[in-house]
């Protein structure tokens, strides 16, 4: 999970006005630097790396290709006891949208909860400080929402949820319990619940928070959960979807509104880069501010097409009751997301290895620190979200070095819509035409 989509809001800011800037960068990356990529040694190393073209930016592509072909198990030096390796974020990076989000959603949905009302209680305060949340977390009637007012609403609406699905302890089908008001005022105001925890207390609180809900399901029941989520989204139409809880029943929170940005898309170039890196000796990782175990669902998983080891996925983690999930993050395990990503990698990778990762991809503030803070990186690849923040002045450095021989990092471009990559390091916002280099 790296910097939720903001839950009120469709807008877009507007793109940023450069005059005859994107003209001469792709200008200079059509000139000089790739006459120099494309020179005869060059082509023949691209050949054996065997770096699928499909949507890359061109320049991305050779520059990519190029350090596969210096540091794979091809070139002069190479030690097979000194592997390479790359790290990949997840979400948003290595697919299209979030998967932990795609799964809360369905999570709501199938009412897929092994937790008693009195248990779901405490984990939707669990951590939360009490009080309101930020000035955008307003209810219809203009009146700030606070983290009691809403977990009362959302202790009725699973009571009665609970009383009568007959997943829980009720008789009643998912079709009929999913037609009242009670599960829309759930659904609306657990969403928004998730989204305003997250804006207001930062993700340190957040992220543990969500996965909090997956106390007392095991294991197993996670990635079976997490694949059929993943697999509905993967089948889901890419749209933002407004809901609103039942104007019937305001409850104290009153009436509330969320938006959630359905369906999630496989990234083709993302499965075959970790291919080609694989094949040349180059190890895979990944490190998620998601669920390991819901990621790994995803990144393992040989119909999704990434082939990543399991033990080569690195998240947040639980601590457990034998094989059950408790409502308690993993003790001394660092928050992977920002500073922790980096933190975990050196625990986990450079602590066995004795060095960096030759290789990051990232899209986000969550990412910022594992793409910029080890030396021994030659590209961090950044998914172009034209966002602000962190990552901003990481895609502003970015865009000033496309036009260098040896830029550090590198600007990947996507259509948010159709969640394809394009081959441009602009991108083109959901809801938008016009391609984006960086955000205004």
């Amino acid at each position: 999970m790296n910097n939720k989509y903001t839950p009120t809001t469709d807008s877009h800011p507007p793109a940023l006005q450069r005059r005859g800037f994107l003209g001469s960068l792709l200008a200079a990356a059509a000139g000089g630097t790739l006459a120099t990529l494309a020179s005869p040694a060059h082509a023949a190393s691209r050949a054996e790396v065997a770096l699928d073209r499909a949507k890359w930016a061109m320049r991305n592509h050779d520059m990519v290709a190029q350090m596969i072909a210096e540091h794979g198990k091809l070139a002069p030096g190479y030690q097979s006891g000194k592997r390479p390796y790359a790290v990949f974020d997840w979400d948003n990076t290595s697919i299209m949208n979030d998967c932990e989000e795609a799964l809360l959603m369905y999570q709501i949905n199938t009412l897929s909860f092994k937790l008693s009302p009195a248990e779901f209680a405490a984990i939707t305060r669990q951590n939360v400080p009490p009080g309101p949340f930020s000035k955008d977390f307003k209810n219809a009637a203009g009146q700030i929402v606070d983290l009691d007012s809403i977990c009362a609403d959302l202790d009725a609406d699973y009571a009665f949820l609970h009383a009568n699905y007959k997943g829980m302890a009720g008789s009643k089908s998912l079709e009929e319990v999913t037609a009242t008001t009670e599960f829309q005022d759930f659904r609306a105001k657990l969403y928004y619940l998730y989204e305003a925890v997250n804006d207001t207390h930062g993700v340190n609180v957040g992220y543990p928070w969500v996965i909090y809900f997956f106390a007392n399901m095991s294991v197993a029941e996670v990635s079976a959960l997490a694949e059929a989520s993943n697999d509905a989204a993967l089948g889901a139409a890419l749209t933002k979807v407004k809901y609103t809880s039942p104007a019937d029943r305001p409850g104290k929170a009153g009436v509330v509104s969320v938006s959630h940005f359905h369906g999630i898309r496989l990234c083709t170039e993302i499965a075959t880069l970790m291919d080609s890196l694989r094949r040349n000796g180059i190890d895979v990782y990944v490190c998620t501010a998601s669920l390991e175990d819901v990621v790994a669902v995803f990144a393992t998983h040989p119909k999704y097409g990434y082939h990543v080891t399991r033990d080569n996925v690195i998240g947040l983690r639980l601590e457990r009751n034998g094989q059950a999930f408790r409502n308690a993050y993993l003790k001394d395990w660092p928050l992977t997301w920002g500073p922790g990503k980096t933190v975990a990698i050196k625990q986990v990778l450079v602590a066995q290895k004795g060095y960096g990762p030759l290789f990051v991809a990232g899209d986000s503030d969550g990412d910022y620190d594992m793409l910029r803070d080890f030396p021994e990186t030659r590209f961090g690849l950044i998914v172009n979200r034209m966002k602000n923040g962190k990552i901003g002045e990481l895609s502003k450095l970015a865009a000033d070095q496309i036009s260098t021989d040896k830029p550090r990092f590198l600007l990947q471009g996507r259509q948010e819509s159709t969640g394809n990559w394009v081959p441009a390091e602009t991108s083109i916002k959901y809801g938008k035409t016009a391609p984006q280099l960086l955000t205004s």
